[in-house]
């Protein structure tokens, strides 16, 4: 009793002392607005802000990246791209590397201010992470996000943010971004001028849960709107989304800055307004704190044509300074603990390290015919494909630069017997035919114990507006792989009936029909960054277990697909197919398999639910395990998911271990979502199940293991 009321008194102390120093920040930020001029407020109004010297203010630019490690700004820890990360399904992992990603920048913002450096990607307001929902396979930019699951999305985007802006009670590590708000998937093409107009049900089922999370959960620092229109208004100036529910109904703190280029869109692409004045305008009265951009330059015509007020520009910059002060950056300020960070933590041993773990657990084996794991001291192997020796194929998008970045050629080449024959040969060009027809790759391929063929997507093929090379805008017109690499498998499976090993990358699903049928093992690598290739050889030779579980559904044919351009969900993702699945949503095998056992669950309309279940390895391979819980709700109506992920968790099991797990869920978890937005505890039977994929019509062929219980809640 006397440990409890030492702790209880601990905390308060601790929350008093937090809201002692918030206090503090907020009457500097208002005494140092109100020493402004009306021409210096303005000036604060976009993304790049000029210094303030009498006011002790240096130049800074908000416009900052940190993705899956610090971007454009010179050497840092490339980490896995967020697809990857969300197929660890490892919260803990990505806080923690959001951490690594946090301490990186500090050091290098302390580098760059000692050089007088303010330029872009230099700040602490880091854009990142991206938590739309990969809701169509052919959008280039779901390489950025987690996944296609709401749930799974803001954990793993809650956990990001707040290792990225660490625990002190008052200051910030960096400051997180989360975007893009919202409703926004693709089509990269339309983004600048689309009017978007979801279901209330899927507005708030899919597309605004993870953004919720990351709002009262994870306390995010920033939040960026999206280009698109949503009922009408522009995402980076609406009312609805911007004041209505992320302030008030949320209760954001933080300030909201708009996509770049977002403002302009106002008036140039959805002609909502007709001069810059009006656009900068309708932005601020819907709460928009900062552009990236310059239409705010119109903002000094908007208040002389009493568009808006003085008061309206004070609102809009009482955020942007409490950001800068929480940073411990506005000013001079020795009680920030963060603002002394060492450049040595830069791609540092412990960061190289963790960059190495995640690209392990990250990596899906989809495939596995008896070939995996390979031996060391095998006699020849051939490794090829294009992107088998080439670092662009490990960056994904929104990339930094390391200075030992791991192909998978070198990857491999680290772990066979000085006495293995190891070959290489690109043996085809990304998306062009190859055009000599005496090709010795084949032969090569032909003639080795095994084969590596590195084949899939990588940043020419896919990515955001003007990013890809060799694609319209970014987004893929389908789901297949070019033809020339599907052309280059097929010769070489021609000539050898065994022993073939694909490993696929890119940020997004393939068609994987007939791969899985030319290849003895397929794994899916996404972007690994940094250490790619260590981590593949690591997965090849068994000196680690793969882990990894499909953060999207694979489907089995892509013009099945609903139209891009259709944002309902109707037939997407794995909450609402009824059939088209090749590889479910949660899916991966690893070197021997799981038992599951002894169902029970517990059921309570106030409390939630308890389920517990038993896991048994009976292999002779460690195993990390992912059991997730899916919850099928009675009547709930034809429009709501088939069913969801109510929770998951990773659990490690020895040779021979069995463990009993429990898992917790949420009464929240259990409610549908209703048409008009609210959400309902509907009665009746609740089909729980737990298993190491999504339930769905392959599962039976795939072998997934999963148990199901019905349980009635009145």
């Amino acid at each position: 009793m006397k440990h409890l009321l030492i702790t209880l008194m601990l905390t308060a102390t601790i929350s008093t002392s937090a809201q002692d120093g918030q206090n503090r920040l907020a009457q500097q930020a208002t005494d140092i607005i109100s020493q402004m001029t009306l021409e210096e407020k303005f000036t604060q109004l976009m993304n790049e802000t000029p210094g303030i010297p009498r006011l002790g203010i240096e130049p800074y630019d908000w416009w900052n990246e940190a993705l899956h490690g610090v971007a454009r700004d010179g050497r840092a820890t490339v980490f896995p791209q967020p697809i990857g990360l969300g197929a660890t399904f490892d919260p803990a992992l990505a806080k923690e590397i959001g951490d690594a990603i946090a301490t990186e920048g500090r050091a290098k913002y302390v580098v760059a201010r000692k050089n007088n450096n303010y330029s872009r990607y230099t700040g602490l307001t880091f854009w990142s992470p991206n938590v739309n929902i990969f809701r169509d396979p052919r959008w280039g930019r779901g390489m950025e996000t987690y996944g296609e699951d709401p749930f799974l999305t803001g954990t793993m985007g809650t956990a990001f943010v707040q290792g990225m802006q660490g625990n002190d009670p008052v200051y910030l590590k960096a400051a997180a971004c989360g975007k893009h708000y919202a409703v926004h998937s693709g089509p990269e093409a339309t983004r600048h001028t689309v009017n978007v107009e979801p279901s209330r049900r899927d507005l708030w089922e899919t597309y605004l849960p993870a953004f919720q999370m990351l709002v009262q959960k994870g306390k995010v620092e920033i939040i960026m709107g999206a280009y698109n229109r949503v009922y009408g208004e522009s995402a980076s100036g609406s009312k609805f989304l911007l004041t209505d529910i992320l302030r008030k109904q949320w209760g954001f703190q933080g300030h909201i800055v708009s996509d770049c280029g977002a403002v302009t869109d106002i008036y140039e692409g959805h002609r909502i307004a007709k001069t810059e004045a009006e656009a900068c305008a309708i932005a601020i009265k819907a709460g928009l704190n900062v552009e990236c951009g310059t239409t705010f330059k119109a903002m000094k015509e908007a208040l002389a044509q009493h568009l808006i007020t003085e008061a309206d520009i004070d609102r809009a910059l009482m955020p942007l300074m409490m950001t800068r002060l929480k940073l411990g950056i506005l000013q001079p300020d020795d009680n920030c603990p963060y603002n002394h960070v060492g450049e040595e933590v830069i791609g540092c041993e412990r960061h190289i390290a963790l960059a190495r773990q995640a690209a392990v657990e990250s990596m899906v084996l989809l495939k596995n015919d008896g070939v995996l794991p390979l031996k060391k001291d095998i006699h020849t192997l051939f490794v090829t494909g294009a992107g088998a020796a080439d670092a662009f194929w490990l960056m994904g998008n929104y990339f930094g630069i390391s200075d030992r970045y791991c192909t998978y050629l070198q990857g491999i080449v680290s772990k066979v017997s000085n006495g293995t024959a190891v070959n290489y040969r690109p043996g085809v060009m990304e998306s062009a035919p190859t055009r000599n027809s005496i090709n010795w790759a084949v032969d090569e391929a032909a003639g080795a114990e095994y084969t590596v063929v590195v084949m899939g997507n990588n940043g020419n093929l896919e990515g955001e507006e003007g990013e890809a090379i060799d694609s319209e805008r970014g987004d893929r017109d389908g789901i297949g792989l070019p033809e020339s690499q599907m052309k280059f498998l097929r010769d070489i499976r021609a000539r050898k009936h065994s022993g073939v090993i694909v490993v696929l990358t890119g940020g997004s699903p393939v068609d994987v029909r007939e791969i899985s049928q030319l290849a003895d093992a397929v794994i899916m690598a996404w972007y690994p960054g940094q250490e790619g290739g260590y981590a593949l050889g690591d997965l090849l030779f068994g000196d680690a277990n793969f882990s990894g579980k499909l953060p999207v559904t694979f489907p089995a044919d892509g013009d099945k697909l609903p139209p891009f351009e259709d944002y309902s969900m109707k037939g997407r993702t794995y909450k609402y197919m009824s059939d088209n699945v090749f590889y479910p949503f949660g899916y991966g095998l690893s070197y021997g398999k799981v038992d599951y056992a002894n169902l029970r669950v517990t059921a309570d309309k106030k409390k939630g639910a308890t389920v517990q279940v038993t896991l048994a390895n009976h292999s002779s391979w460690p195993i990390t395990e992912t059991p997730q819980v899916y919850v099928s709700a009675p009547n709930a109506g034809f429009t709501a998911p088939i069913q969801q992920l109510a929770a998951f968790q990773r659990v490690a099991l020895m040779p021979g271990e069995s463990k009993e797990v429990q898992f917790d869920v949420p009464i929240g978890r259990l409610m549908t979502v209703q048409e008009d937005g609210s959400s309902k505890l509907t009665r009746g039977e609740y089909l729980f199940t737990v298993s190491n994929a999504a339930p769905s019509a392959r599962n039976k062929d795939l072998d997934v293991s999963a148990l199901s219980l019905q349980v009635h809640i009145k």
